[in-house]
């Protein structure tokens, strides 16, 4: 039943694209003088593999996620409800050990799903409004805040989100009583609820933009994950820089934080996190470097993020979702191009490498190598992604491969 709903929001955006009505696809349609109602589908078709040096069996997954979503506006109101349905075409694959129930193959986060993504009602006036109820919410660099975009279901959260600009300076509160997780409505941790407070505000200067942030996680108790010290109150910044330099461009990131336990953690801990960047950009080449440090009291807890897009940091491989007790030292680097073959296509290719330490007892967990290439055929964007993780004192050698086909409007 679920493939069946997955395809039928598969095949929803041909639809609407091969309707008159929709001729233009993308495009709002006027309703009256001040109303609009716009169309909204995506569909993603994604293999994944994953080779492991343990028991369990190689897994592949080829999986489709669909959505569909309607938004009307009128006088400065939106109103927005997208569903979101992920059938598995291939399934020999775990979905989210051990949530779902133990198969006997490797992990792979997109469990079969049928789900309201997101209902939310907004206002907005000279960039400053409020949205309720089901959202999306991306926060800065989403080290901290995210919708976990690269998981075939969607991170969301039911909310109310306040954001305000003045000038450079920028606002934004939310309080959210759930956090809707990327496990699907068969999981135990379908949701995670609790009291959310997520407080975020800075000041862009063009050269320089600078944010401050606290984030309040006070998860209720007895749900899943509770033995986990997720509940947590974090305070920091993030500071961002661009600077010209002649044919070339600097980019430097600084960030900084603190983080202990709250409310109902069993475990009483404080620590800090660092993340230090620099980039360059040349003659069509990126390239960066950087040390990210998730701290660990001792080895009695370490810091957490887990409200974060985490398939962004820490290697593509995912071997650190959750911070070990002993703390994460991440030491990478990574270069990027993007080059055209006449008569086909823009390509963008990016390798990366990672060295993984703890931050308490001196322990070499592994290393990492990523490579990606990205282009567009015609109006459907393809990916392909290898990640290779070599275990030394932590979890178990780990090759994943990807290749993703996306079409949206």
């Amino acid at each position: 039943m679920r493939i069946k709903t997955a395809l039928l929001f598969a095949a929803a955006p041909l639809a609407f694209a091969a309707t008159p009505a929709f001729a233009a696809p993308g495009d709002p349609i006027a309703l009256g003088d001040d109303a609009t109602l716009d169309i909204q589908a995506n569909v993603r078709l994604r293999y994944e593999a994953v080779d492991q040096d343990n028991a369990v069996e190689d897994a592949d997954a080829l999986t489709v996620r669909g959505r569909v979503g309607v938004e009307l506006a009128f006088s400065g109101f939106k109103l927005f409800a997208e569903g979101e349905a992920t059938g598995a075409l291939a399934d020999d694959y775990n979905d989210t050990l051990p949530f779902n129930g133990v198969e006997p193959f490797s992990v792979v986060a997109d469990p079969e799903n049928f789900e309201l993504n997101r209902l939310q009602l907004s206002y907005f006036k000279d960039g400053n409004g409020v949205t309720v109820g089901r959202q999306r919410i991306i926060l800065d660099n989403a080290r901290f805040v995210g919708n976990v975009g690269w998981r075939q279901n969607e991170q969301t959260f039911d909310a109310v989100r306040g954001q305000a600009k003045i000038g450079p300076v920028s606002l934004d509160a939310t309080y959210s009583n759930s956090q809707r997780t990327i496990f699907g409505v068969d999981s135990p941790r379908e949701a995670m609820d609790g009291d959310l407070v997520l407080l975020n505000g800075g000041i862009d200067t063009k050269v320089v933009d600078v944010k401050a942030f606290a984030y309040l996680l006070d998860y209720d108790a007895g749900q899943a994950f509770n033995s986990l010290p997720f509940s947590s109150q974090t305070y920091g910044f993030l500071a961002k820089a661009d600077i010209p330099l002649g044919v070339a461009k600097l980019n430097l990131l600084a960030s900084a934080a603190t983080q202990q336990d709250l409310g109902d953690n069993p475990t009483s801990y404080s620590t800090e996190y660092y993340n230090l960047e620099a980039g360059v950009g040349v003659s069509g080449f990126t390239l960066k470097a950087g040390y990210e440090e998730l701290g660990s009291d001792g080895g009695v807890a370490a810091f957490q993020t887990p409200l974060a897009t985490l398939h962004a940091f820490n290697g593509t491989a995912d071997v650190f979702l959750v911070t070990p007790a002993t703390g994460l030292r991440d030491t990478y680097a990574s270069v990027a191009k993007g080059f055209t073959i006449p008569g086909l296509t823009t390509f963008n290719a990016m390798v990366a490498y990672h060295q993984f330490d703890s931050d308490f007892g001196g322990i070499d967990y592994g290393s990492e190598f990523d490579a990606q290439i990205g282009f567009k055929v015609g109006p459907v964007g393809v990916l392909a992604k290898f990640a290779s993780y070599n275990a030394d004192s932590f979890g178990v050698d780990t090759d994943k491969f990807w290749l993703q086909a996306e079409y949206s409007f």
